[in-house]
């Protein structure tokens, strides 16, 4: 029977491996130039990105380098989310929003909460997440109306 730490370790190795997989694919560049690139041998490469043997972090970021993804950001919204929402998300303004979200949050917490940031509790993430996606729906939706008012302000000038 395997023990549900491996059963974990295993899924997220396939998981890495198809992330991996993804961004090759997508990259638009062959194998071998990635092998080149990376100086991974074509067969590790190939059985890295088939799942065969695991990558290293290592491993990992040159791969996901010589796809021309910021290795970072796939990795933490692997880590975050999984293999296809992050394959997903990569070269998105979601995708970068997210990267620049994730960097910036903990020297906000910092500035803004100072010494009560130790009072913030786990419970609280899942709420939190909520809450400021309905802030951002809602500002999206104030920029979508104040852009409307502002192209028919300019129609209405230029007739006027």
């Amino acid at each position: 029977m395997v023990s549900p730490d491996t059963s974990r370790g295993e899924e997220s190795h396939a998981g890495l491996s198809s992330l991996l997989a993804a961004n090759v694919s997508n990259s638009g560049k062959t194998r071998t130039e990635i092998s080149r690139q990376t100086s991974i041998h074509k067969d590790a490469l190939r059985r890295i990105l088939t799942g065969e043997r695991p990558a290293t972090l290592a491993e990992a970021s040159s791969i996901l380098s010589a796809c021309e993804v910021d290795p970072k950001l796939a990795l933490a919204l692997f880590i975050l989310t999984d293999a296809d929402l992050a394959s997903e998300w990569i070269d998105t303004e979601v995708g970068t929003f997210l990267g620049a979200f994730l960097t910036a949050l903990p020297v906000a917490l910092t500035c803004e909460l100072g010494s009560r940031l130790q009072e913030v509790r786990p419970r609280w993430a899942r709420g939190t997440a909520q809450r400021l996606a309905r802030l951002l729906s809602e500002h999206i939706d104030d920029l979508e109306r104040r852009d409307a008012l502002y192209i028919d302000g300019q129609y209405e000038s230029a007739d006027g």
